[in-house]
């Protein structure tokens, strides 16, 4: 497997839940309002014998030239948006599902970013998105996915897609999370989503205010990160700012 981080760049986020650019070399994380996160914003390629995996689609800016951030993260790795075949979404809060559609600048049209790709979603997520949700939704982002005819809606608490990607129903930073195993021959790759998005999480305790269910989400970081060692997991961290992939073994 090949994978290829598609960093957005850092920003920083507080209780408002806006998420502000931050330059990490000029910049000091005190200058910003009390209780700030610095996180990284982070899709991933996962190139497989298969497939042209996505895994979740970042905050979906837009650059001053009109061209969409995905998409050009994508092209200056060689990959054009028709040859994702699959996207994967841990949940659908905005910093990871904005770039699941494109509105077009002039008519203000919207459209799904990946036509040709099956999305794999969970359909509680979307329900719950859809109706009660939060701040951290944007429905005008994914409400497309109710029409899009290429939608495979997981209703299980785990299960397999196309019989190497495991799908975990986790509820732990969002009612209705969920993670992913992808295994090729004899890699295991991890992507925890905001259940587990950064390294240094991984190898502490300690229960976030922003997690839907903070002691679960604590619970599971020390299983998967405890089973990730003995295994040889590589770990994908959607949040990270310096170690977006992390092989175990190295340990």
């Amino acid at each position: 497997m090949t994978i290829i981080p598609l960093s957005e760049g850092s920003f920083t986020i507080d209780k408002t839940k806006v998420f502000v650019p931050f330059d990490t070399a000029t910049e000091q994380l005190n200058s910003r309002p009390i209780g700030s996160l610095l996180v990284e914003i982070q899709p991933f390629l996962v190139i497989t014998k298969k497939d042209v995996i996505l895994i979740d689609t970042g905050l979906g800016y837009t650059l001053a030239n009109g061209v969409p951030q995905i998409y050009h993260n994508l092209e200056k790795v060689g990959y054009t948006p028709a040859q994702v075949t699959k996207v994967l979404m841990s949940h659908l809060h905005k910093d990871h599902a904005g770039g699941m559609t494109i509105k077009q600048a002039n008519t203000g049209e919207q459209f799904m970013a990946f036509p040709y790709a099956t999305y794999y979603v969970q359909q509680r997520e979307f329900d719950y998105a859809m109706g009660i949700g939060s701040a951290s939704y944007v429905q005008e982002d994914i409400q497309l996915l109710a029409e899009f005819s290429k939608v495979v809606w997981l209703n299980d608490d785990q299960g397999f897609i196309d019989h190497y990607i495991e799908y975990q129903l986790t509820g732990a930073h969002s009612p209705y999370h969920q993670v992913f195993f992808i295994r090729e021959d004899d890699a295991i790759v991890f992507f925890g989503g905001d259940d587990a998005p950064q390294l240094q999480q991984m190898k502490s305790r300690f229960v976030a205010k922003y997690d839907f269910d903070g002691k679960k989400c604590m619970e599971l970081r020390k299983s998967w990160w405890e089973t990730g060692k003995e295994k040889g997991w590589k770990f994908l961290f959607y949040h990270d700012i310096s170690s977006p992939v992390f092989h175990h073994s190295i340990l």
